[in-house]
Order: structure tokens, then sequence, then C-alpha cells
């Protein structure tokens, strides 16, 4: 186990990729901080990382709120002395024609999507300054590296994160902290099933681009995690900067 004694904050890993992100890592030896607005997904989670015999702490926070998340950052500072690696799994996503849609759909997109990375990231990174070390792996999706139809404002939110991350692992690089992008392509979640359902239309778009896949198929998310565990692992210690696109071969540069 490579990242035994490690300790990982995984926002929003109540469910769907955080949920396997923060059980993979988990399986490594990893102690997990398991953040997300539900309050018992993320005990639940926590419970399953405990039957793994690995410490756990569930902690409710608001990802969308900065004072709510610097708080939690000092409650898991406090419960585990250290955060060795950020995951940050949020997102949120509805499909519309841009000019349909409105700026209250914009704005919650825009704060699940990507400020809430800013604030995780804005707590957290001191205290990785401070030890000389840490890894930052934010999850993206193929939709902010190539655009995507009815979705024009999550992939905009998404294509923010991969240019930040590629800043701030330039900042970030002379205190010895890693900061990467995963990208992932359709995953069976929770939420491609809402965006799946949200109408006829939108079964078509998902449908297409599945069929537009090379694999024929969505993505799992423990594979998704397993990309996210090569990233916070020593093996990539000389990579940063860099995104990872996980999509079946949907996007290929």
């Amino acid at each position: 186990m490579k990242l035994q004694g490690k300790t990982a904050l995984v926002a929003g890993g109540g469910r769907g990729i955080g949920r396997s992100v923060a059980l993979a890592l988990a399986r490594e030896g990893v102690q997990i901080a398991v953040a997300d607005i539900l309050k018992e997904n993320a005990e639940a989670v926590r419970d399953e990382i405990e039957s793994l015999g690995t410490k756990a702490l569930a902690c409710k926070v608001d990802l969308t709120n900065r004072f709510d998340v610097e708080g939690m950052v000092e409650v898991v500072l406090g419960h585990f002395g250290q955060i060795d690696i950020l995951v940050n799994c949020a997102g949120w996503d509805k499909l519309d024609p841009f000019v349909e849609s409105n700026e209250e759909t914009w704005e919650k997109i825009l704060a699940i999507n990507f400020k809430s990375v800013l604030y995780t990231v804005k707590a957290v990174l001191p205290h990785m300054i401070s030890r000389g070390s840490g890894k930052i792996v934010n999850i993206s999706s193929d939709a902010g590296r190539v655009g995507s139809m009815w979705e024009a404002v999550y992939a905009g939110a998404k294509g923010a994160v991969i240019a930040f991350s590629k800043s701030l692992a330039r900042e970030a690089a002379r205190h010895k902290i890693n900061v990467n992008v995963v990208s992932p392509g359709l995953t069976d979640t929770p939420l491609l099933q809402a965006v799946r359902c949200q109408s006829p239309e939108t079964e078509k778009i998902i449908d297409a681009v599945i069929k537009a896949t090379p694999f024929r198929r969505v993505a799992k998310p423990e594979e998704i995690a397993e990309a996210v565990l090569f990233l916070a692992s020593p093996g990539a210690d000389f990579i940063t900067g860099q995104t990872l696109s996980v999509s079946g071969g949907l996007t290929m540069a």
C-alpha cells in the first residue's frame, strides 16, 4: 500500500464517482474525510470505509459556501492532523439549449462545478504548502475539453476547472504539490440517470454519445477512481498540470 498513512479529503464523496474514489483510496490505506451536502450519504460511505478497516470521517458541508468549506477543512485537520490528498468530485448538470437556459441554472452549475473547487483548494492549499507536499486531483469532464450539446454552461465550468488546475500546478510546483485533472466521459452515476430521465430529448443525446464512444458504453465510477488513485500515488510524483481523459475513446486529443 503505497499510500498507507496518508489522509484524503474527498469533496462530493457521498455517491457516484466521489464514493468510488473514497473507497479506492481507502483500500490503499488512506484515511478518508468524506465531504458531502447530504449527511446520510457521507455517513454511509464512511461506514463502508470503516468496514475496510480504515479510519474515516463524515462531514456535512455545502461546497458552494466558502465559510462552510473553511469550517469543514478545520474539522478535518483537527480530526486527522493532515490532508495529503484533495479530490474534488462534486458535480451537477441540467441539459438545456443555451438559449432556453436561465441564470438561476447557470449559477448553480458554476457554483457546484467550479466555485466549490476554488473554495476547497483555497482552504486546503496553505496547509499543503506548510508541509511542502500534497496531491490535488480535480474531476472535470470531457465536455470541458471539447464542448457538449445542451451543456454550454456545464462545459464552460468544467473547462474552467482544467484551466484553473493547470495554472495552479505552475504556482504549487515549488512547494512539491501536484495538481492534475481527471476528465471522465459519460459515467454510470445517479447524475447521469437524472439527466437521462430529464426528457426524451436528453435521453436521445445520452444514447448518441454512447454510440459515438468506441467502447459503446459508459464508464463505471470505479474506472474513474483508478485514474484518480494513480494521480494521487507516488507513481505520479513527476506529473502535474495534466488532464487525463477517461472516456472510452470518445475524445482522443
